[in-house]
C-alpha cells in the first residue's frame, strides 16, 4: 500500500494563543500531532494586542495573527466579506487543502468557512460546547450554524451528547458528524505523588468564569457549603466576566480565607492547581455535579463506605431527581 496522503490544513478559530482556554490547547496540541503525522498545519486567529503578522511556535507551526480587534469576548466583528481578501490570501500562499474551523461562536471561523467551501475546500467543522435552545444568545447561534454548516463536508464532536445537540441545532445529517472525545495527555497529567491531608477538603474549580459554564452557580453553593462544613476549602481557576460577581460572594460572606481565586492559569500550571485538591467540580454539566457534591461532603469521613459508594449513592440520587 501507498502511503497516506498528506494534507496541508488551516486551523481557523478567534481563540488561540495567547489566549487561555480548552479551544486554544485542543488546537495547539492538535495542530502538534498532525505535524508529526508529516502534515502541514497554519493556524488562523485574529491579533492579540501587539501580537501581529505571522508567528511560528513549536516543531514549525505557522500561526497567522490577521489585524482585525475583537470586540467581545475575543470574538471578532461580523463582516461576512471583510476576511475574504485575507483568508483567500493564506489559502493560495499556503497550498492548504483542507479548512477547520473550531467552536461555534467564533465568528473568524464561520466566516473562513463560508469563503473556503465558496472557493472549492473541503472544509471541518467542530464543536466544542453544548448550547440550548430556549434563551435569545442560543437561537441566534442555531440560526448561524444552519447557515454556515450547510455545506460543510465533515463535523466533529467532542462526545455523544455533543454530536445529539449540534445535529438538533444545525440540521446536520447525523452520518456527516463524527465523535472523537477530547484525550488527556497522560504525561503531563499525573497524580500527586503523596496523598493529601484529610483534615481539610479541598474543592478546585478550574474554567472560565461565564454563565454557560455554572459560574452563577458556584456563586450560590459555595456559601452554602463552607456553611454546612467547616473544613472544605474552595480553589476558582479561571477569569471571566463572572468574576466580579464571585469576588463579590466572597467579600459577602467573608470567606477570603477558604475561597482562593487565582484567576487565568496557564495551560502549564492546570496540573500543579488540580493536584492540591480532594474534589474537582467539572465545568461541564457543573449543575448535576452541584447537586451531589454536598453528597459527597456528608459521606467524606465514612470509612465503611469509602468514596466510591459516596459516588454510587449520589449517581443514584441524581437519577432520581432527574
Amino acid at each position: 500500500m501507498g502511503e497516506p496522503e498528506k494534507h496541508r490544513i488551516l486551523m481557523v478559530s478567534d481563540f488561540f494563543y495567547p489566549n487561555f482556554g480548552g479551544v486554544e490547547n485542543h488546537i495547539y496540541y492538535l495542530s502538534q500531532c498532525l505535524i508529526k503525522e508529516g502534515h502541514k498545519v497554519v493556524v488562523m486567529t485574529h491579533a492579540y494586542q501587539n501580537r501581529s503578522g505571522v508567528r511560528y511556535m513549536t516543531n514549525g507551526l505557522k500561526v497567522y495573527y490577521v489585524p482585525w480587534k475583537p470586540f467581545l469576548m475575543q470574538n471578532t466583528l461580523p463582516t461576512f466579506f471583510g476576511t475574504l481578501s485575507i483568508t483567500r490570501t493564506i489559502l493560495i500562499r499556503e497550498k492548504i487543502s483542507l479548512v477547520h474551523g473550531h467552536q461555534a461562536f467564533s465568528t473568524l471561523c464561520h466566516e473562513a468557512l463560508m469563503h473556503a467551501r465558496t472557493m472549492g475546500y473541503k472544509v471541518v467543522f467542530t464543536d466544542h460546547s453544548l448550547y440550548g435552545f430556549s434563551d435569545v444568545g442560543s437561537i441566534h447561534m442555531n440560526k448561524v450554524l444552519q447557515f454556515t454548516l450547510a455545506d460543510v463536508t465533515q463535523a466533529i464532536c467532542v462526545s455523544h451528547t455533543s454530536k445529539e445537540n449540534t445535529v438538533l441545532r444545525s440540521g446536520l445529517p447525523p452520518e456527516k458528524v463524527y465523535v472523537i472525545p477530547n484525550a488527556v495527555d497522560t504525561a503531563m497529567f499525573t497524580p500527586a505523588p503523596e496523598r493529601l491531608s484529610r483534615d481539610e477538603i479541598v474543592i478546585v474549580v478550574i474554567s472560565r468564569l461565564v454563565y454557560r459554564k455554572g459560574a452563577d452557580l458556584l456563586v450560590e453553593v459555595i456559601p452554602e457549603v463552607c456553611r454546612l462544613h467547616p473544613n472544605v476549602r474552595f480553589i476558582v481557576g479561571g477569569d471571566g466576566p463572572k468574576r466580579v460577581r464571585l469576588e463579590e460572594m466572597r467579600e459577602k460572606h467573608s470567606l477570603q480565607d477558604r475561597v482562593d481565586m487565582l484567576g487565568a492559569v496557564p495551560h502549564a500550571k492546570v496540573r500543579s492547581v488540580l493536584i492540591t485538591g480532594h474534589i474537582f467540580l467539572n465545568r461541564f454539566f457543573q449543575m448535576i455535579w452541584l447537586f451531589w457534591l454536598r453528597q459527597i461532603l456528608q459521606l467524606w469521613f465514612t470509612p465503611s463506605q469509602g468514596l466510591y459508594i459516596c459516588f454510587l449513592r449520589s449517581i443514584h440520587k441524581i437519577c432520581t431527581i432527574v
